[in-house]
């Protein structure tokens, strides 16, 4: 037999529906969620799709923590979906840590005391969790609800735990030119090759928050306070997605250089196309994030940041196709599908 053929049968074994995920539960017995992963041979996805939240997949098994029973509250609810639909993309080990100790304190942060790179942290966190746009939560009131839904938080600790343990590539502080007490201090707490949603890098910079919910919808944006321009970029095109006017050739080159065309209308003598070409001696940077397509599985796929980089040449315009030398090279796991340009 194929080992196609094996990889279809395994994952045909595998509970797709909730009934039989509870009954393997209950088979399996009382567990920390790597156990009942490791029982079930799922990975985290593929359970979360089918659990929602862990932990209130435990108080329907009986399993939860002593007082919780009952149905769950709208804000459970709520937040069980933030867990699974926006959380499992995580894989920075430092934000982990600091994560796993936040989430276990007592009460919960006043963002009145919060410095503006914790602040900033804690709102990548929420727009995942609540939403943003017409769904975001102001923050302190985010922070207080999250902290009495007591059973979700405890399973924020555990999943984030568990994301720690299985990290599998470096994910390294960005290389801004900022220096607060004489250490580098990054003016946004984003790290080099970790993997992002676009509404945690718009609260990054600052640019989601309790007076400006809605993060951008744009492939790029320039952000004033760090003359930085970001780009957002996609590689598999959808049709459905995107229009043809949109449908960019980018690709990487080799692990130290990629192709990327500006939006359609942008020319070599504006002042978008000079700030691209002349980026280095203004005293701006660019930074790319990437993804291979914009969704897979029904999910939502985050980008991966590749740092900053560096304006090489470029070849036409409206719209201008530019070669970037990046400051890293790409690891070698996220080359190749990188490499492909659709």
């Amino acid at each position: 037999m194929s080992s196609q053929r094996v990889l279809a049968n395994l994952r045909e074994s595998l509970p797709s529906r909730r009934p039989q995920l509870l009954a393997e539960c209950r088979r399996l017995g009382r567990c920390s969620l790597a156990g009942l992963l490791e029982g079930l041979g799922m990975e985290l996805g593929e359970f979360y799709r089918v659990a929602g939240s862990w932990a209130l997949l435990q108080r329907e098994l009986g399993w939860g923590a002593g007082a919780a029973s009952g149905e769950p509250s709208d804000d459970e609810k709520r937040l069980g979906r933030g867990i699974a639909g926006g959380l499992l993309h995580l894989d920075d080990p430092e934000r982990l840590r600091w994560l796993v100790d936040q989430l276990q304190r007592p009460v919960a942060p006043d963002p009145a005391g919060l410095d503006p790179w914790a602040e900033r942290r804690w709102r990548m966190l929420m727009t995942q969790l609540w939403g943003s746009g017409r769904q975001h939560v102001p923050l302190a009131e985010a922070l207080v609800r999250l902290w009495a839904a007591a059973e979700l938080r405890a399973e924020l600790v555990e999943l984030f735990e568990l994301l720690l343990e299985r990290t599998t590539h470096l994910v390294a502080p960005l290389a801004w030119p900022f220096v607060a007490d004489g250490e580098p201090a990054p003016p946004v707490p984003l790290g080099l090759h970790g993997r992002y949603s676009r509404a945690e890098v718009f609260a990054a910079f600052g640019l989601l928050n309790d007076t400006r919910p809605f993060p951008g919808r744009e492939g790029v944006f320039f952000d004033e306070a760090t003359r930085c321009d970001v780009f957002f970029i996609t590689l598999k095109k959808s049709e459905r997605l995107f229009s043809p006017t949109t449908r960019y050739n980018d690709y990487a080159i080799s692990p130290w250089e990629f192709h990327w065309e500006s939006q359609s209308l942008t020319r070599e003598a504006s002042p978008t196309g000079q700030r691209y070409i002349h980026h280095v001696e203004r005293g701006s940077r660019v930074l790319l994030f990437v993804r291979e397509e914009n969704r897979r599985g029904g999910v939502t796929l985050p980008f991966l940041g590749l740092g900053f980089a560096e304006y090489v040449s470029h070849e036409g315009e409206r719209p201008m196709a530019i070669r970037w030398r990046l400051q890293r090279a790409i690891p070698g796991g996220f080359y190749t599908e990188l490499a492909v340009a659709v």
